[in-house]
């Protein structure tokens, strides 16, 4: 699986960040636990294959070219020796005391750090601008992924194939611009990785603000992915969504088709806001539904299932972008 950070700090938002020590007493589980920490290439390449992922084995990452990775998680995950990932927004990068600088990030990188795509200027990719056309958006988008990649390769002298979308957010075009351009691209939203996932859309676990208690870690760092192998939506039950972009006041259907259908009366579901909500099985398929209509904003679906063993989940968590009923986005960050 893939764990994200963004702040290591006491000082910066608490919406983003995670302690020093909480950070530590999370390492220290991994460490004295067994847990493999890996280079995050490394399982994609097995994602990139259709291997079979290994059992506690996870891969670091954070987001958003903060200077407090440098100051704070770097020391410690050399220390320790392990690998990360690091997502950078290249356009801030050297651009105040908040982002670190291109030689922190090559020192990094000469030190088993990998440097990876988080976009040039971190905008919402799923948002349309007023006047835009559809081709003129797509351009538009690629060029800001594009820029970023081609900054990372001059800069470091490598760029993997790897995107991190910023705030997490995609949709279904904007996986296409990712997937023509040959990159794997991750979310923000938590679940372990699969290996017949969308590789568009991969899952990882985020911890800040108020998700790092190492209770709620050691759960999340030994939970399953959900095995899935068909996801599909739909505004009601007999009209399919192409899109995970929504409208205030929808309440949309998540349907799975598992590869275990024994997990099918095992699930339970729930909803950004909303605590349980709707869950039916249809012919051999779960169909999962908010019980109130979305509000603007982002909004999940976590569905979850014992995994037969102590203290181990199956779970599989699927995003929605609610803008107001007009279909205009109210919300900025």
């Amino acid at each position: 699986m893939v764990l994200l950070y963004h702040h290591v700090s006491n000082t910066t938002p608490e919406s983003t960040s995670i302690s020093p020590d909480a950070f530590e007493a999370q390492m220290d589980y991994l460490e004295k636990n067994h847990f493999n920490v890996v280079p995050l290439p490394e399982l994609v390449e097995i994602l990139r294959k259709g291997g079979t992922l290994p059992d506690k084995t996870v891969a670091i990452s954070f987001d958003d070219s903060y200077a407090s990775v440098y100051d704070s998680a770097y020391p410690r995950l050399k220390k320790r020796g392990w690998p990360f990932t690091f997502f950078v927004n290249t356009d801030s990068v050297g651009t105040s005391r908040l982002f670190v600088s291109w030689d922190q990030l090559r020192e990094m990188a000469k030190n088993g750090v990998t440097i990876a795509n988080h976009s040039s200027t971190h905008t919402h990719l799923p948002r349309k601008n007023t006047g835009e056309s559809a081709s003129e958006y797509r351009e538009r988008i690629h060029s800001d992924i594009e820029k970023a990649q081609q900054k990372i390769k001059h800069e470091i002298g490598e760029a993997h194939m790897m995107l991190a979308y910023p705030f997490g957010e995609y949709d279904i075009e904007v996986q296409r611009i990712a997937r023509k351009s040959g990159y794997i691209a991750f979310g923000q939203q938590s679940g372990a990785l699969y290996e017949k996932g969308d590789l568009q859309a991969v899952p990882r676990f985020p911890f800040g603000g108020g998700f790092t208690g190492l209770d709620d870690f050691i759960m999340k760092v030994n939970t399953r992915p959900m095995p899935a192998s068909s996801i599909k939506f739909y505004a009601n039950k007999n009209d399919e969504l192409e899109n995970v972009i929504a409208r205030e006041g929808d309440k949309p259907w998540l349907v799975l088709q598992l590869a275990d259908v024994g997990l099918l009366k095992k699930i339970n579901c729930f909803a950004t806001g909303q605590g349980p909500i709707t869950v039916e099985v249809i012919d051999q398929q779960l169909w999962v539904q908010a019980k109130q209509p979305l509000k603007p904003g982002r909004t999940r679906y976590n569905c979850t299932a014992y995994a037969g063993e102590k203290d181990r989940f199956y779970w599989y968590t699927q995003q929605w972008l609610i803008t107001d009923k007009h279909g205009k986005w109210t919300y900025k960050d």
